[in-house]
């Protein structure tokens, strides 16, 4: 798709309706991750410097269209000052009179930001009333927030078309690096899907097999391929109710030549603790008592493998219970793996979700990929092929 940048802009002396996520987490008022705030301050601070008027706005939390106090984005007004070194101004409303006035007394370079977008019902309904006081307050929308952008409301959608529009810098990195790593790849593409449960990945993994090379699974939802093919199992995590959707995957990957990797060794315990005593052994060994918790060497060497041949990786999901050592030593591996062939330029490298941000993280090498999304859920939709509103709404 193609859209417009802050490059196609001319902002100086323009009030920019910047759409940001802020939605970041909190306790006792104080930010605990500020990661959305760093990844979003280059869109705000660049555009402060070419003299426009920045108008900020964000959603925070679920108020369900109500004041709450708790979810006020005044708490972030000190950790988004910080993040842009440029002291942010901040309005009681995002809309109304309120609004109004501090986006009547900005200047050139300054910013604003506006309280949460998420106390008005009109937001989540993406009313088209709320939409035109949102585009009242600006002259062009430029949308950063692509984790947000699975959502058709008022700030991400509605707005977008009263206004001339462009993706922010987030934004266009978000992308362009999914255009690259699924629209149009250097082949050939390999996809890592885990998690524990096939249910919730169910269009991701169907969307998957018929656009890669290469189809792996990893972990507790390899236990459901595993079981669908007739193997026991013993006490491991798995979802008998959708076996049939696992017979489906691999029916479709037999017909798109899609090879499917599935785990040939695990890691088993009869209990799932840190440091639990626990072997190795083939997927056809699993003892009635023993749950798989990680995949083995066997597995990881034959990931290697099929690595070695591959251009394009998309990588969504844990191979084990990567958070409960030592069951982390096949994500870590892998992870390993994965960065060391982008950081010798032979891998395109994209990655997402919470749990694989975490493991990544974890492996210590979430920046040796070529890009880390923190979308979440409009991440996994993109994946899943699915149109996202406020990704369309810029096109």
């Amino acid at each position: 798709m193609s859209f417009r940048t802050l490059d196609d802009l001319d902002v100086k002396g323009k009030r920019m309706l910047v759409r940001a996520d802020l939605n970041v987490p909190v306790a006792d008022g104080k930010v605990t991750d500020d990661t959305r705030i760093v990844r979003q301050a280059p869109t705000i601070r660049e555009l402060a410097a070419k003299g426009a008027r920045v108008i900020v706005l964000s959603h925070f939390d679920r108020p369900k269209g109500k004041v709450v106090p708790s979810m006020s984005l005044k708490v972030l007004v000190g950790p988004l000052s910080n993040a842009l070194d440029i002291a942010v101004r901040f309005a009681e409303d995002c809309i109304g009179p309120k609004a109004e006035v501090a986006v009547a007394a900005l200047k050139d370079g300054e910013v604003l930001l506006l309280e949460n977008t998420r106390f008005h019902k009109g937001e989540e309904e993406n009313d088209p009333a709320m939409a035109k006081e949102l585009a009242a307050l600006g002259d062009i929308f430029v949308n950063d927030a692509f984790s947000a952008a699975h959502r058709a409301h008022a700030s991400t959608e509605g707005v977008a078309h009263l206004l001339p529009n462009a993706a922010g810098r987030s934004m266009q990195a978000e992308l362009t690096h999914l255009q690259k790593a699924l629209g149009n790849p250097e082949r050939p593409v390999l996809a890592v899907v885990g998690g524990a449960k096939v249910s919730t990945k169910i269009a991701l993994l169907e969307n998957l097999v018929t656009r890669v090379e290469t189809l792996v699974i990893g972990g507790a939802m390899a236990n459901t391929f595993l079981a669908a093919q007739g193997i026991g199992v013993g006490k491991s995590l798995y979802e008998p109710d959708h076996l049939e959707t696992a017979r489906k995957v691999i029916h479709m990957a037999a017909q798109s030549g899609a090879a499917l990797l599935l785990p040939s060794d695990v890691v088993v315990a009869k209990e799932f603790k840190a440091g639990a005593a626990h072997r190795t052994v083939s997927v056809n060994d699993i003892a009635v008592d023993e749950m798989a918790l990680d995949v083995g060497p066997e597995s990881i060497q034959a990931f290697e493998n099929r690595l070695a041949a591959t251009r394009t990786l998309v990588w969504n999901g844990p191979f084990g219970a990567f958070e409960t050592p030592p069951f982390d030593r096949g994500t870590v591996a892998a992870a390993r793996a994965v960065a060391a062939a982008t950081k010798r330029g032979e891998l395109l490298s994209v990655a997402g979700g919470g749990d694989t941000v975490a493991a990544l993280a974890h492996a210590g090498v979430e920046s040796d990929f070529t890009y880390v999304s923190t979308a979440g859920g409009a991440f996994l939709e993109w994946l899943e092929g699915k149109a996202l509103p406020g990704v369309e709404a810029l096109s």
